[in-house]
């Protein structure tokens, strides 16, 4: 689209937090998600230019949040779509309420076999697909929605003919029922795409979309982000919590290393057990909360280890 209408909140207003970068990147701040310069000029962009934006990073790096967040400032609905292996149109799309549509033919089934020259026939066929058995997935939802958040949660886990029927939603913003017509999109929906990088997507798909790879925080900015989500953590405890998480995403050896959800979830599971500091027998009985293997379980009692030791 060469000249994108403003941007504007559900009342079709222009909204203020999206005027540029910086005021976009603020608003992110008071949901309590902290984007860098390049994430929110390139959310900004998407928004502004009315183009998907595919996000890629390892899990918990705040991919999905980020949906979330644009969705809570701007005041409209996020429509997720959690992709997985085998994956249909028809599970993203629509379908139509079967049981209720045999329960409708049964019900007039008399009416069409006692019309001896088969009239009534053609208008029982057309109430059988009528739009209240139609059945919105969370595509057309977005589609009829709109404005609102359409987020695509790890499309990564999708085959290629799903990638082929997406691409082609994102190119028109409309999709054809045959028995009903085309829904089109009045206003397109904001469009977060999000991959575990778990395969390459296909290039058609890339060149749709603006395309940003979200990194692990650094150390402070980390820190920024326990103490805005969970203000109740002590600030020493959060510090040597993201200091250890830090540690161990340092160590190459680690099969899954933490993200930034798995920070949040510890120093949540910490907190909820009165600690004010990172106490290492502790923190060994509640790594169940940062860890998924028991290989890296190994290795953040060898860290815990350390920190006795210093």
């Amino acid at each position: 689209m060469d000249n994108p209408e403003p941007v504007g909140d559900a009342a079709g207003m222009p909204n203020p937090a999206l005027a540029s970068p910086d005021t976009l990147r603020a608003a992110l701040a008071e949901t309590a998600y902290l984007a860098d310069d390049g994430l929110a000029t390139v959310t900004w962009l998407a928004h502004t230019l009315q183009r998907p934006l595919l996000l890629e990073g390892e899990p918990g790096t705040g991919k999905t949040a980020l949906a979330e967040a644009v969705a809570q400032l701007q005041g409209v609905p996020l429509i997720r779509l959690q992709c997985y292996e085998g994956i249909e149109a028809s599970q993203a799309l629509y379908d139509w309420d079967f049981p209720r549509q045999i329960l409708h033919l049964r019900a007039v089934e008399a009416l069409a076999r006692d019309a001896s020259d088969g009239s009534g026939v053609g208008e029982l066929e057309a109430e059988l697909f009528d739009e209240r058995f139609l059945q919105a997935r969370p595509v057309l939802q977005a589609l009829r929605a709109a404005p609102c958040v359409l987020l695509v949660d790890e499309i990564d886990r999708a085959d290629d003919e799903f990638e082929a029927f997406l691409l082609e939603v994102l190119s028109t913003w409309s999709v054809s029922i045959p028995e009903l017509g085309v829904v089109a999109a009045d206003t397109p929906p904001f469009v977060v795409l999000t991959s575990n990088r778990t395969r390459e997507l296909h290039d058609a798909l890339k060149r749709r979309c603006l395309y940003h790879w979200i990194e692990h925080p650094g150390l402070d900015r980390e820190l920024e982000i326990v103490r805005a989500r969970l203000p109740e953590v002590e600030q020493t405890l959060a510090r040597e919590v993201v200091t250890l998480v830090q540690q161990l995403r340092a160590d190459d050896t680690m099969v899954k290393p933490p993200g930034v959800a798995e920070t949040l979830d510890w120093a949540r599971a910490l907190t909820a057990l009165g600690q004010s500091r990172l106490d290492p027998e502790v923190a060994a009985a509640t790594m169940g909360a940062a860890v998924k293997y028991r290989e890296d379980a190994e290795r953040v009692r060898v860290a815990l280890d350390r920190m006795l030791t210093r």
